[in-house]
C-alpha cells in the first residue's frame, strides 16, 4: 500500500502540473469558441468550419493525442532507459524527418481530395446553397495544421519522456492565443477585400498550430537533443513505432471515429445542429483535458517504464490509482454539467449571433454527453496501458465494438432525436467501451485491486450525491439570479459551484480517499514553498 501511495503522489505531482497548464489552454479554449459564437452563432459559416476542420483535428487526435503519441513515447522511453543517448537522439530525429515527410504528403493528397472529403463527412451540405464550398475552402486552409501539430506531439512525447510536462502541456495555449489574435484580426481585416470572415478564423488555426510547435524548441534543447536531419525507414526503432501506430489508429480514438460518422448524421438534421453538437463537446472537454488527458499524459511514462522493466505490480498499481483519480474528478464535474447545463451554455456563449434557442438546444445535448464523461477520461487512462504492453489488438476491437454500438443507436432514434441521438449515442458506445477494456485488463494484467476501485467508487458515490442535493436546491433556489444580468449570474454560478466542489472535497477528506489526499498534499507542499 506505501508503493501505491508513492506511485499515486508521483503521478498526482505530474498530473496537476499538466491540468494547470491544461486549464489554461482549456479555458483559452472556450474564450475562443465565445467567439465563434459571438460573431457567427450556430449556423451556415459555422457548421462549415466545424467539418472543415474535423477534417485535420480527426487525424490531430489519431496522431497527436493518439497512436503517434502513445506509441513514440513507448519505444522512446525504451531506449532512454537501455540504449545510448545517441542512439535515443537519432530516433527522435529519425521520426520528426520522417513524420514530417509521410504527413506533408498526406496533407497535399487530402487537399487535392478535399472536396470528396467534404462529401463523405457532410454529404447534406450540399442541399444548401455555397455550404460545400465554403467547406472545401476552409479544410484546404486548414489540412497544414495536421502536420505541425503532429510534429508537436512528438516533441511533446520526448519532453514528457524526461519528466518536463509543464512546457509541453502549456503548448496548445500557445494554439488557443495564435487562433485567437491571429483568427480574430484577419477575420475583421479579410471581408474588408471580399473574403468572409470565418475565412479569417481557419488561418487562425495555422498560426496557433505553429506556435504551439515552437514554443516548445527551447525546452527540448535544454534537454540535451540534437537533431541530424536524417531518413532510414529501415530503422528498426522507427518500424516498431509504426507497428505500433498501424492499429492503434484506429483503436486508440474511437471518440474520434464516432465523431466523424456523427457529422454526416448531424448535417442531415436541422441547420445550426453541427455546430451546437461542437459548442456542447467542447464544454465536455474540458474536464476531459484537465482530468484524463493530463493524468493520461503523466501516467503514460510511469507505465512505459514499468513495462520496459517487466514490472507487472507496478503498472497495476499506477492504473488503479489513476483511474481513482479520474472516476474521482470527471463524476463530480458530469454531475456539475448535467445539473447546471443551462446556466453554464447561457453565460459562456449567449450573446450576439447566439440565441437563447441555441443555448437550450446546447444544454440538452451537454447533459447527454456529460453521462459518459467518466468513461472519455477513463479511456485515456486504459488505452496507453495496451501501448505500454505492445499489444494494440483489444483497442482496435474495442473500436469497432464502439462505432457499431454508435451506428446501431443513431440509426435507431435519429428520425425521433435528431441531433440529440448523437449525443446519447456517443456517451454509450463510449461507456461500453470502458466496459470492454476494463475487462480485457483485468484478465490480461492477471487482476488489479478491484476491491480498491470499488471502495473508492463508493465513496466519491456518496460525496456527489450530496453535492447533487446541493446543486438541485440551489439551482431552485437561485433562479431568478441565475436568469439574470451577465454579471449577477456569473457570480451566482461560481459561488454555487465553489460551494458543492467544497462539500464534495470535505466528505472525500474526511472519508479519506488516498488519491485526494495525494493530490491535496501535493498542492499544500508547493504553496508552502
Amino acid at each position: 500500500m506505501k508503493s501505491k501511495a508513492k506511485q499515486s503522489g508521483k503521478i498526482a505531482k505530474s498530473a496537476a502540473t499538466v491540468s494547470i497548464a491544461v486549464m489554461c489552454s482549456r479555458v483559452l479554449g472556450l474564450v475562443r469558441e465565445q467567439i465563434f459564437a459571438g460573431m457567427f452563432g450556430a449556423g451556415m459559416a459555422y457548421d462549415a468550419f466545424v467539418v472543415a476542420f474535423r477534417i485535420p483535428n480527426l487525424l490531430r487526435d489519431l496522431f497527436a493525442e493518439g497512436a503517434l503519441s502513445a506509441a513514440f513515447i513507448t519505444v522512446f522511453t525504451d531506449y532512454d532507459t537501455n540504449r545510448s543517448k545517441e542512439e535515443t537522439w537519432q530516433l527522435a530525429s529519425n521520426v520528426l524527418v520522417f513524420f514530417g515527410v509521410f504527413l506533408s504528403l498526406l496533407t497535399l493528397t487530402g487537399m487535392f481530395f478535399s472536396e470528396h472529403l467534404v462529401n463523405l463527412l457532410a454529404s447534406h451540405f450540399s442541399a444548401v446553397n455555397g455550404k460545400t464550398e465554403l467547406t472545401t475552402l476552409l479544410t484546404m486552409i486548414m489540412l497544414p495544421f495536421l502536420v505541425v501539430i503532429s510534429l508537436s506531439a512528438v516533441v511533446m512525447g520526448i519532453l514528457n519522456s524526461k519528466g518536463k510536462f509543464f512546457v509541453p502541456a502549456m503548448a496548445s495555449t500557445f494554439f488557443n492565443l495564435g487562433s485567437i489574435i491571429g483568427g480574430v484580426s484577419l477575420a475583421f481585416i479579410l471581408p474588408k477585400f471580399g473574403h468572409p470572415a470565418i475565412i479569417g478564423m481557419a488561418i487562425g488555426t495555422l498560426i496557433g498550430g505553429t506556435l504551439q510547435l515552437l514554443m516548445q524548441f527551447p525546452t527540448l534543447l535544454k534537454c540535451g537533443f540534437k537533431f541530424t536531419p536524417h531518413l532510414n525507414i529501415k530503422d528498426s526503432g522507427l518500424r516498431r513505432i509504426i507497428t505500433l501506430m498501424i492499429p492503434a489508429i484506429i483503436g486508440l480514438s474511437p471518440t474520434q471515429l464516432n465523431i466523424f460518422i456523427n457529422t454526416n448524421f448531424a448535417s442531415s438534421c436541422i441547420e445550426g445542429s453541427v455546430s451546437w453538437l461542437n459548442y456542447a463537446f467542447r464544454l465536455v472537454q474540458l474536464p476531459i483535458g484537465i482530468f484524463g488527458v493530463a493524468l493520461s499524459i503523466a501516467a503514460m511514462p510511469v507505465l512505459a517504464r514499468h513495462a520496459a522493466k517487466k514490472d507487472m505490480e507496478g503498472m497495476k498499481e499506477t492504473l488503479v490509482s489513476s483511474l481513482t483519480m479520474v472516476f474521482s474528478l470527471t463524476i463530480p464535474a458530469s454531475i456539475g454539467l448535467m445539473l447546471l447545463a443551462e446556466p453554464i451554455i447561457r453565460i459562456i456563449f449567449e450573446r450576439g449571433a447566439f440565441t437563447a434557442s441555441d443555448t437550450s438546444a446546447t444544454a440538452h445535448i451537454l447533459i447527454l454527453y456529460a453521462t459518459g464523461l467518466f468513461a472519455y477520461s477513463a479511456n485515456k487512462i486504459m488505452v496507453p496501458v495496451f501501448y505500454a504492453l505492445e499489444d494494440t489488438k483489444y483497442p482496435l476491437i474495442a473500436a469497432f465494438i464502439a462505432v457499431g454500438t454508435n451506428l446501431l443507436i443513431i440509426s435507431f432514434s435519429i428520425d425521433h432525436f435528431q441531433y440529440l441521438a448523437i449525443a446519447l449515442s456517443t456517451s454509450c458506445s463510449m461507456m461500453l467501451n470502458f466496459l470492454f477494456l476494463s475487462i480485457v485488463l483485468y484478465i490480461k494484467t492477471g487482476g488489479y485491486s478491484i476491491r480498491y476501485l470499488f471502495k473508492a467508487l463508493s465513496k466519491i458515490a456518496i460525496a456527489g450525491s450530496a453535492m447533487a442535493f446541493l446543486l438541485l436546491w440551489s439551482r431552485s433556489f437561485f433562479m431568478a439570479q441565475l436568469n439574470g444580468g451577465l454579471l449577477q449570474a456569473c457570480f451566482v454560478l461560481a459561488a454555487i459551484i465553489a460551494f458543492a466542489a467544497v462539500l464534495y472535497g470535505t466528505l472525500l477528506h474526511m472519508m479519506k480517499l488516498q488519491e485526494l489526499t495525494s493530490v491535496t498534499s501535493k498542492i499544500s507542499e508547493r504553496f508552502s514553498r
